[in-house]
């Protein structure tokens, strides 16, 4: 689902998986006024990755705090059981991996039918070919930039010349949809990630624990906004 080129911006995304969560509630009105465009949701099933997350209460109960978007990223196993429950939750955005989804335009039909934006996620290891033909069904395409499951990795360089190629693609194929990414993803790296052609950028460990929410998002913008994508 192509987008508006007005609505092809920029966005800071601030994954709460490295939020504190005793104080969830604190930190998630601390991020919405440093800035951020959408709060990343990560959901984790020691399954499909090998880590156990936060689901639906919390999900709701960040609702309730924010008027941000939420972008759900289903890293489970059967996502299709669950993406109804994740919208009704609040959330506005929902990914799921194509490396559990054998009917990628089904999944995007049903979360738009839901009244979500419909995204697909691409681990490392896992060829951008996969999503590409469908991309004209979706409103973003999710690139990894570490394995799943944990946060605070070291991000892959593979990732840019993976977002360039999708960039390129959908460039050609003239649609303008969001692409995301997802690991790793710090001050020092943004610029770098921006020209590649990445246009949402997920950072967990890049924001959380920072003195100033709002000087590291403000660097973050002032470094993406400077640099243009080079594909």
């Amino acid at each position: 689902m192509a987008l508006p080129p007005e609505d092809l911006r920029d966005k800071i995304a601030p994954s709460i998986l490295s939020a504190d969560f005793a104080r969830l509630g604190e930190e998630i009105r601390a991020i919405e006024k440093a800035g951020a465009d959408m709060i990343h949701f990560d959901v984790m099933d020691g399954h499909f990755v090998p880590n156990l997350s936060i689901g639906i209460p919390v999900l709701e109960s960040v609702r309730k705090v924010t008027r941000l978007p939420l972008d759900a990223h289903l890293m489970i196993s059967e996502p299709a059981r669950y993406v109804e429950a994740f919208v009704k939750a609040g959330a506005n955005s929902i990914s799921v991996h194509c490396e559990v989804c054998p009917d990628i335009p089904a999944m995007a039909k049903r979360i738009h039918d839901l009244g979500a934006r419909a995204s697909i996620g691409i681990n490392p290891e896992t060829d951008a070919d996969r999503v590409l033909p469908f991309a004209d069904q979706l409103d973003m395409i999710l690139v990894m930039s570490v394995h799943p499951g944990f946060g605070g990795q070291e991000f892959i360089p593979a990732a840019l010349d993976k977002l360039r190629y999708i960039r390129r693609e959908l460039k050609r194929r003239g649609l303008s949809i969001d692409v995301e990414i997802d690991g790793g993803v710090k001050l020092d790296n943004i610029a770098e990630v921006k020209a590649a052609g990445a246009n949402v950028f997920v950072s967990g460990s890049g924001i959380f624990g920072k003195p100033d929410y709002s000087k590291i998002v403000g660097e973050m913008r002032e470094l993406i906004a400077q640099t243009p994508a080079k594909i």
